[in-house]
């Protein structure tokens, strides 16, 4: 008997296509989740336009993990799909317009070219120097326009998310950003009170969606609390950053994480048990792919640290 390949064709509905080319993006798997999204068939200018945001998130987030390249035609496919899909509701009511695509679409572009300013040539390199600081001053014009023009409370949160990571990671303003921070907290976490069930167009529910958002701030807060030598509080925040990873779906993300409480247990005298974390973490996002956390903790191993705060910037920058 011969075996014949054949294709089957089925229907799916949008949004759990999406979702579950989330899940496959959160959780690392990201070829599988392009190959779903790039064979999925739709003549609909508001499906394409959905299929090709994802795509390009899918891309970007490669891209900060995977240390890719990806991103830059992604988003340009992307434009062009949300420009058509514009055009198609030209007079239609506002309520129709979709305002969450454009929105996502213009975030993933201060993604982008956060992502563009903060990795310099293949490595993380925090702080204004050596950059353009107009091209600094206009990722932060971006967030603070994307803030305004949120749709909703945990978009506004993403964009103080930002807000906080390029004055911390750029213009190196450690003390602006963790009010920033705090402010996306709150968003991330009113999120989970929000009815089970309810979705919104940035892809997934409001539990799974808004603990990325909590764990990002208090990821983040907590990398203060360490450099202000309150390790206890930074323990709290990582490790609760680390659960809602993990609860959210988040492998790459996760790791990273644990990559930090490794940092505690060196702060606290337990070099083996920090290098026995340390070592499987670098193993297991080598087996994924994710090759910019497995640099940072093959760094980690050899003794660098990667908590230390960027170089403060010039005062008149």
């Amino acid at each position: 008997m011969t075996n014949t390949a054949s294709t089957l064709r089925t229907v799916v509905a949008l949004d759990e296509l999406i979702a579950v080319a989330r899940e496959l993006r959160i959780g690392g798997r990201w070829e599988r989740a392009t190959r779903l999204l790039d064979s999925a068939e739709a003549t609909d200018p508001l499906a394409r336009a959905h299929l090709a945001v994802a795509a390009a998130e899918v891309a970007l987030e490669r891209d900060w993990f995977g240390g890719t390249t990806l991103a830059g035609p992604r988003l340009a496919a992307a434009e062009e799909l949300v420009e058509v899909l514009i055009e198609s509701l030209a007079g239609k009511p506002s309520d129709e317009a979709h305002p969450g695509i454009r929105w996502d679409l213009d975030s993933l572009r201060l993604r982008h070219g956060y992502l563009g300013r903060v990795r310099v040539d293949g490595a993380f390199r925090a702080g204004p120097d050596g950059k353009d600081p107009d091209a600094l001053a206009a990722l932060r014009t971006h967030a603070e326009r994307l803030r305004g023009q949120a749709p909703d409370e945990v978009r506004r949160g993403w964009a103080e998310m930002y807000l906080g990571l390029v004055a911390d990671n750029l213009f190196a303003e450690r003390d602006l950003a963790p009010g920033h921070y705090e402010a996306a907290l709150r968003a991330g976490e009113a999120g989970e009170a929000a009815e089970a069930g309810e979705e919104g167009e940035a892809g997934g529910s409001p539990g799974s969606g808004d603990d990325l958002l909590a764990r990002e701030a208090l990821r983040h807060l907590g990398d203060h609390d360490h450099d202000h030598g309150d390790h206890a509080r930074a323990r709290e925040r990582w490790s609760r950053a680390a659960e809602l990873g993990a609860r959210s779906g988040t492998v790459p993300g996760t790791l990273s994480q644990q990559l930090l409480l490794a940092v505690l247990a060196r702060d606290a005298g337990d070099e083996a048990g920090a290098v026995a974390l340390v070592r499987e973490v670098a193993r297991w996002a080598g087996a994924i792919g994710a090759v910019t956390t497995e640099a940072q903790a093959r760094g980690f191993l050899a003794g660098v640290d990667p908590t230390a705060p960027p170089a403060a910037a010039e005062s008149d920058s």
